[in-house]
């Protein structure tokens, strides 16, 4: 039989195929600064972004260098300004070189080398260079994901009165609200849903944050406290509210800042979601899937592909890096398989249980 746009597969009793890992990837900062500096000597553009997307060809449609995480360079030099935007992708930023302003959904943050801010989708934001240093920034997106979905909508000059905050609430919230009822059928727990709270879901008010390194940093600095027994890792999530259960900095992506005391080891791991790892202090090493990879501050590594085993270590100064892994994606959906210990059997987080550390016996500060 022919068929147009459409075929069979027959799985029939076939087993699933075996879990294949991705390599890692290690972008030097070498490159990462050429790049910056190339992207500097380009004339301005019209929208005034010079950007450059790092490209993992592996990670298929997208332009992406995990298959559901993008990752951008952004440079404005002193006085330049970005045309404004919108799109229903989110963002997690991290300034690297410079500082400057990002006006988000009406809000101000200026910003500072190493502090994060969030972008929330559908928020008209601008970039604002009023220094007189070059700024780059890089800019985490889950575009990746809707690329592949092939549902990514831009806005390339949206109308800021139209947009309005991210997250408000309707003006007439009573008169949005369905009389129609969420109802129980049958006694199993299962619901009926009417189609005017499907299209007015509740609305989670997804602001833009920030989080300033310096005021991290003096919170990470503590848990250096924590002794070599300490068998967890020393880190803050920058944790968004409005992420809920899901422990996020957005819907999709944590983005989680550590600390490594020198000569510190991690115990081999591995989860479901993919992590990138910029390495902003230090030099050290990754063991991923039986391969070592070393790194040093400025490199930017996909340092776990899903699922992959893996483990970091520090060599002989503190180490700090912001990682961006896409957990709350991954909770979720209810995917997020992790193994603490290898020993032992893996967990769907946020489905079956979690894991606990020693802390409250090593002790440390807050």
């Amino acid at each position: 039989m022919e068929t147009s746009g459409f075929r069979f597969v027959d799985e029939t009793g076939a087993p699933a195929p075996p879990h294949r890992p991705a390599e890692p990837v290690v972008i030097p900062r070498e490159a990462i600064e050429a790049e910056v500096e190339r992207l500097a000597r380009l004339p301005r553009p019209d929208n005034g972004r010079r950007v450059s997307k790092i490209v993992n060809p592996a990670s298929g449609s997208g332009q992406a260098l995990a298959p559901g995480i993008a990752v951008s360079i952004s440079v404005l030099l002193p006085g330049e300004r970005t045309r404004p935007v919108r799109h229903n992708s989110a963002q997690v930023n991290f300034c690297i070189r410079g500082r400057g302003t990002a006006r988000v959904a009406g809000r101000r943050i200026d910003y500072e080398r190493y502090d994060v801010w969030n972008t929330p989708p559908w928020a008209v934001y601008e970039h604002v260079n009023e220094s007189d240093e070059l700024q780059a920034r890089l800019t985490y997106s889950n575009s990746a994901l809707l690329e592949k979905m092939n549902v990514h909508v831009v806005e390339d000059d949206p109308r800021a009165a139209e947009a309005g905050p991210a997250g408000a609430p309707p003006a007439d919230e009573a008169a949005r609200t369905s009389p129609f009822g969420t109802f129980p059928v049958g006694e199993d727990g299962a619901y009926l849903m009417p189609y005017e709270k499907l299209i007015s879901p509740d609305v989670v008010d997804v602001r833009p944050l920030h989080w300033p390194w310096q005021r991290v940093k003096a919170e990470l600095d503590k848990l250096a406290a924590l002794g070599e027994s300490y068998v967890g890792r020393r880190l803050y999530l920058l944790y968004h509210p409005a992420s809920g259960r899901t422990n996020g900095t957005t819907q999709n992506f944590f983005s989680t800042i550590t600390l490594r005391p020198a000569n510190i080891a991690d115990r081999p791991h591995r989860h479901t979601a993919a992590a990138i790892n910029y390495f902003f202090a230090g030099r050290g090493d990754s063991i991923v899937e039986g391969k070592r990879y070393t790194w040093k501050a400025g490199d930017l590594m996909l340092t776990a592909p899903g699922w992959a085993v893996h483990r970091h270590a520090s060599h002989d100064e503190p180490v700090y890096e912001m990682t961006i892994q896409d957990s709350p994606l991954n909770i979720a959906m209810g995917s997020l398989l992790w193994q603490e210990d290898l020993t032992q059997p893996p967990e769907a987080l946020g489905v079956t249980g979690g894991f606990a550390t020693n802390r409250a016996d090593v002790g440390a500060a807050r």
